[in-house]
């Protein structure tokens, strides 16, 4: 491991970085919000860093290995976070103290969408557009969109490639070429991006409301440049169109490409983990939809509406909202809550222990139930007609009990702080899983939260953001060692 490799690396992204802020400094200039020197200071302090990292270690080569891959992901997504919050802190009556600016970097960035502004429909154009954007490149990584440009630059990116994409099952390659299939990722991303936006436009959004919301969507990321959210454009028609988009950004991208290299659509229906997370989601929505006629909570449009909106919002991990389900009836705020955990498809831009590790957990669980019946077979695995591996599943279990002992680790330290048991419960939650709405009293915002529960938070927002490992094993005396 070479800190000089490293640095240089980090340089290199920083200066990258720098360059994200130039279209809010535009969005400044063309709404007269008069913050775009807010934007210009902090893509000067961040390209000065970038520039004192990289100069020195300018001549430093080597292949990356998986263990430098490790350790960049997690000190870029560190850095990165506290570098985005500084346009959060400049700017003006809407500055941010530095954990609020922090906060709220971290969560777009890792597309959690917490937030701890009030106001939002208030706040100057340039800022709001930052929010979004911030998302939007946290959606697929900016680590992966790197690795499309740092092979020119002499730094391989399969070690990075393979920390950045979300899932168990994450070593196959769509293209043989690393730099392709990063490419391959940001054009569909793009490309759906671009779509969604069409959408939003023609269901009567204005261009800059179609732009923002089109980037938290994709991203499956949450923020609104309204503190109503979804909800503040009261239209079916751009509900369904967030819902489709939401569902197609919580599918694996793999699936994605198939379909754009071989234009067709019949894999969809095929892979087990697309169908189970359709399936996930109608039962749900059945659930959520009758529960809320039974109760007289909406009328049949109402809840048939606002049910399956927000099924479809909480599940995939977005957090848009049309309606406040903190306040539902029963036990339907933690049910959806609950789904949370599943989240979308491994190499998809959703939050959550993904699907695919929960059909290998179910199907495991179902093995040992086989295995009490007919104690000398063998039974195998599968996820549909191919065996998994026995390390696989060890390490979906491992990944399973690590999640849960460092939520509670959480869930205590934040109850310690002062906060009541059922919003600590959610915001944990809500950060470890990426999600970002919350009950209790973090239902509207976070920014009541105590200081300390928040940088809490945002451990939890960079712990799922990464999978868990990615991070912890930098914790481990082994991985230091030659």
């Amino acid at each position: 491991m070479s800190l000089r490799i490293i640095l240089r690396i980090l340089g290199m992204l920083l200066m990258m970085f720098s360059l994200t802020m130039v279209p809010p400094i535009l969005i400044s200039l063309l709404f007269g919000d008069a913050q775009w020197d807010a934007f210009a200071i902090a893509i000067i302090i961040t390209a000065a860093t970038g520039l004192v990292m990289y100069l020195p270690n300018r001549l430093a080569r080597k292949e990356l290995r998986t263990r430098d891959g490790f350790l960049i992901a997690a000190l870029f997504w560190s850095v990165l976070g506290l570098f985005g919050s500084l346009p959060l802190m400049l700017t003006g009556d809407a500055a941010l103290s530095p954990t609020d600016a922090v906060f709220e970097s971290f969560s777009g960035l890792t597309t959690t969408g917490a937030t701890v502004i009030t106001g939002i429909d208030f706040l100057p154009e340039s800022i709001l557009y930052y929010r979004q954007q911030l998302q939007w490149l946290g959606g697929m990584g900016i680590v992966v969109l790197a690795v499309a440009i740092l092979p020119t630059l002499g730094v391989g990116g399969m070690a990075l490639y393979r920390t950045e994409i979300p899932g168990p099952l994450k070593d196959s390659k769509l293209t043989p070429r690393i730099t392709e299939t990063a490419k391959a990722l940001w054009y569909i991303y793009a490309a759906l991006t671009i779509t969604c936006f069409l959408a939003y436009l023609a269901a009567g959004m204005n261009w800059f409301d179609a732009l923002g919301h089109s980037f938290s969507t994709v991203a499956i990321g949450g923020f609104s440049t309204y503190d109503a959210s979804i909800g503040h454009f009261d239209s079916a028609t751009i509900e369904l169109i967030c819902m489709f988009f939401l569902i197609i950004s919580a599918m694996s991208f793999s699936l994605h490409f198939l379909a754009w290299r071989g234009r067709r659509i019949r894999h969809y229906f095929q892979d087990p983990e697309a169908r189970f997370l359709l399936m996930f989601l109608a039962f749900l929505s059945v659930i959520t939809v009758i529960s809320l006629w039974l109760t007289g909570t909406y009328d049949t449009e109402r809840g048939l509406r606002h049910g399956l909106f927000q099924v479809v919002s909480i599940a995939t991990t977005a957090g848009f909202g049309v309606a406040d389900f903190a306040a539902w009836p029963g036990a339907l705020p933690f049910l959806l809550f609950m789904a949370a955990f599943v989240g979308g498809c491994s190499g998809s831009t959703g939050g959550g222990m993904k699907v695919i590790r929960i059909i290998l957990i179910l199907k495991q669980g179902m093995r040992e139930v086989m295995r009490l019946i007919h104690p000398n077979a063998v039974i195998a695995v599968k996820i549909g007609k191919v065996s998994v591996p026995d390390g696989i599943a060890q390490a979906v279990w491992g990944f399973f009990s690590v999640y849960v002992m460092l939520f509670f680790l959480m869930l205590v330290g934040v109850m310690a702080t002062g906060v009541d048991q059922v919003t600590a419960w959610s915001t944990v939650a809500s950060a470890l899983n990426n999600l970002g709405p919350a009950l209790g009293e973090a239902s509207a915002n976070y920014g009541e939260m105590p200081m300390l529960a928040k940088w809490i938070l945002v451990v939890a927002m960079l712990l799922g953001r990464l999978e868990i490992f990615t991070v912890l094993v930098l914790f481990t005396p082994a991985f230091w060692r030659r």
